[in-house]
């Protein structure tokens, strides 16, 4: 009985040893990924921020002041 709780012990031991080697070898394997940016430019169809400020202005007087209204409502 005391060889094959041993053996167990051989086999579970070598087992996990195994599989951590596996992880290694995937991970270095595995070629980095490069994260690229974002850059937003505005087109010029847009209203500049003045002319954005002075519809919402317009628009929102006695709304609720909530979502694009907020701060512009009076």
């Amino acid at each position: 009985m005391k060889h094959a709780t041993e053996l167990a012990w051989l086999l579970g031991l070598a087992l996990l040893v195994s599989t951590a080697q596996a992880r290694q070898v995937k991970a270095e394997d595995k070629p980095r990924q490069r994260t690229g940016s974002v850059k937003i430019v505005p087109s010029s169809s847009e209203e500049s921020a003045a002319t954005r400020a002075k519809r919402l202005k317009r628009e929102c007087r006695g709304r609720p002041n909530a979502g694009a209204c907020l701060g512009h409502a009076s």
